[in-house]
């Protein structure tokens, strides 16, 4: 049965990453108490034209934890979800308080993903990050203490100066939390920001690729399951919210920059919060542009995000010569011979594999 989802940007951030390209912002607090008026405001427009009831719901940004926490439960109070549903904030380690996690909890936020990265100073610091290695300790504690039933840590590799050694200190960190779920993600440059200026401090593909297969390893051997490219969980702990993109499922982005799917058509939100508070208030719509995908169109997108997880794609995806070629990066489904999945060398080449899928 297909869900839905609502996704519910945050554009605020106390300072930018190096390799951040999100529609974020610092230095506009001044706007929060009216961003989240606007948030309710369209939560309730959205409810009046026949919204259904959320299934999944991720708070990201930005960072959301800079909104006091009284004011983030005031936009999830306003947003009807099904009872049980998996609702998920993301959090900056530095901002996390026993407070944020008690309140969060009773305006039923029961996943938290909690933005590590690295727990080397010199590695955040060449990512452009300013939270203290020290506080994710506090915060995995707050998460835990507040009763959260599930959390992720989020890492990245690849960044300037990161040894293998610092990569295989901050995994090994990262598990001594014991926690349910990891995404590890390798370092990417996108245009226009920071990193992307210096080519010198850009990723190596044969670095990340060793990065990714210790990674692998070290949470495989700890019980967490890889399934999908980036992300390893304790069964039952896997994000609901991206299984929901992932299977093509219709979603709803509200607030700025926030995308939104129905039945292969997208649409996104006007990009900056100013603009975005002012259509609010005007009682007109913030939508800023949109795209419908044909039938085609969708089928192939939806075999390029499938062969990313655990549960592939139908073997007829790929002619037999091409299953030929790719040998050692496909294989047989071990539950559904119809279908294949990627091996770990096949996931480091997920892109390239994707190329051959059957027009």
């Amino acid at each position: 049965m297909a869900g839905f989802g609502v996704y519910i940007h945050i554009p605020f951030c106390a300072a930018r990453c190096d390799y951040c390209a999100f529609a974020t912002w610092t230095e506009r607090d001044y706007l929060i108490a009216s961003y989240v008026h606007a948030l309710q405001t369209e939560i309730r427009r959205a409810v009046d034209a026949g919204m259904p009831l959320a299934d999944t719901v991720f708070v990201g940004g930005g960072t959301p934890t800079l909104i006091p926490p009284a004011d983030l439960a005031s936009v999830l109070e306003t947003l009807p979800a099904r009872t049980g549903a998996e609702v998920t904030v993301e959090c900056n380690p530095d901002d996390v308080s026993p407070e944020h996690m008690h309140v969060y909890r009773d305006a039923g936020v029961n996943r938290v993903s909690l933005g590590v990265q690295s727990m080397s100073s010199h590695v955040l610091s060449a990512l452009g990050r300013t939270h203290d290695p020290v506080n994710v300790e506090l915060a995995v504690a707050a998460i835990v203490d507040a009763g959260m039933p599930s959390f992720n840590l989020d890492l990245i590799y690849g960044a300037a100066g990161e040894s293998l050694s610092d990569w295989r200190r901050t995994v090994e960190s990262a598990l001594a939390f014991d926690p349910p779920h990891i995404s590890a993600y390798g370092l990417t440059v996108e245009a226009g920001t920071p990193l992307a200026a210096q080519p010198d401090r850009h990723p190596d593909d044969d670095d990340q690729a060793d990065k990714y297969e210790l990674v692998d390893d070290l949470l495989t051997g700890a019980g967490l399951q890889n399934y999908e490219v980036s992300n390893w969980a304790r069964p039952g702990h896997e994000s609901a919210h991206n299984f929901l993109y992932w299977d093509q499922d219709d979603y709803r982005g509200l607030g700025c920059a926030a995308h939104s799917h129905d039945a292969g058509r997208r649409w996104w939100n006007v990009r900056t919060p100013d603009r975005y508070i002012e259509l609010i208030e005007r009682g007109e719509s913030v939508e800023a542009a949109c795209e419908t995908l044909d039938s085609a169109a969708r089928r192939r997108e939806g075999l390029q995000l499938g062969l990313r997880t655990r549960h592939g794609v139908e073997r007829e995806a790929f002619d037999e010569a091409t299953l030929g070629l790719l040998e050692g990066l496909v294989v047989p489904h071990p539950e559904d011979a119809g279908r294949v999945v990627l091996t770990r060398r096949g996931r480091l080449m997920a892109n390239d594999v994707s190329t051959r899928l059957l027009d």
